[in-house]
């Protein structure tokens, strides 16, 4: 099965947790690059970075090596939308998720929508928590779990200015984190 791969490593600030891959990242080859997911544009605009970040593989390598932002997927099986997801694909993903956050000891998992969090949580060995918008009451391996509404096109629900203020709220968390 061809998919994105994950760009990871030890000791990461954010650990980005997306769905799965879109097929137009997959073909593109890296997260975030069907052109109408609002990502890139909502992480400019959150006016942490001082930089201009384009949709590109240069740019996530980017955010991994000088932001040590890490980016996986919960399934890595892309499909056209998650209505194409079925139980087996989270049943696989949630301990292979779980097995990554223990191995690799990232400061912070950020999931991208509830969605994302809530088929986790559903297929994992921790199933009671509740998921709200930001900073969750629970951990992951004693973790903090962010969660941020998905910039996917297919989530018109959110405007690209709330997205980009709940970046912003992640990242002045991951800033006030760094500095304890």
């Amino acid at each position: 099965m061809e998919t994105l791969p994950d760009i990871l490593s030890k000791h990461l600030a954010l650990l980005s947790v997306g769905l799965n891959p879109s097929i137009p990242s997959v073909k593109a080859g890296f997260y975030f690059a069907n052109p109408r997911n609002r990502f890139w544009k909502a992480l400019n605009d959150c006016g942490f970075f001082d930089e201009d970040l384009t949709p590109s593989l240069q740019s996530c390598h980017r955010l991994h090596t000088k932001y040590h932002i890490g980016f996986t997927d919960l399934v890595k099986r892309p499909t056209a939308g998650c209505k194409d997801l079925n139980a087996t694909d989270y049943r696989n993903a949630s301990p292979r998720l779980y097995q990554l956050i223990s191995e690799l000891q990232p400061r912070i998992i950020w999931f991208h929508g509830k969605l994302t969090c809530q088929k986790y949580l559903q297929y994992s060995l921790d199933k009671k928590h509740s998921i709200e918008w930001g900073l969750q009451t629970w951990t992951i391996n004693n973790k903090p779990v962010y969660v941020t509404p998905n910039p996917s096109p297919a989530n018109a629900a959110f405007s690209l200015s709330v997205i980009s203020e709940s970046y912003q709220a992640l990242f002045q968390y991951v800033a006030n984190s760094s500095a304890c």
